[in-house]
């Protein structure tokens, strides 16, 4: 299924139910620390949305073309437990849909072995690198 807009096409190679995966391990820059301080040394729910996104832009990583690039639209988390500096995390990156404007929806789960950590939707949009370009130029002359 390929589909166009603004005169390009997308390459749709994933079916409903395809999965990404990736192992990180939790490091100390990922814990819940702001400017006053440290909160508790588990890792962040702002964390876990950085790398929610990165298992959503694996599928991004195979459709987009070169003169493409990946953009976040949304994300939600919701943090079920924590995990510590060290554990290792599996994130499993679900396709969901990708709809007309180009936007591409994954589901995520996030595990510390057995145990969820976190889980929830993301959505990226594939534009023409020059688009991008061109709308942040404009965002910032406005």
């Amino acid at each position: 299924m390929e589909f166009y807009n603004l005169g390009f096409k997308l390459k749709q190679i994933f079916n409903i139910g395809d999965t990404k995966t990736f192992s990180k391990v939790v490091q100390e820059q990922d814990i819940a620390t702001f400017e006053s301080g440290t909160v508790h040394a588990v890792y962040a729910t702002f964390s876990i949305a950085r790398d929610a996104e990165w298992s959503g832009r694996l599928f991004v990583l195979d459709m987009k073309e070169e003169d493409e690039e990946g953009i976040g639209t949304s994300i939600t988390v919701d943090h079920v437990s924590p995990a510590f500096i060290g554990d290792t995390i599996v994130f499993t990156a679900e396709f969901v849909k990708m709809n007309e404007r180009r936007e591409i929806i994954t589901s995520y789960k996030a595990y510390c072995g057995e145990r969820l950590i976190a889980k929830g939707i993301q959505g990226q949009k594939i534009l023409k690198k020059l688009k991008i370009d061109a709308l942040f130029e404009g965002l910032k002359k406005g």
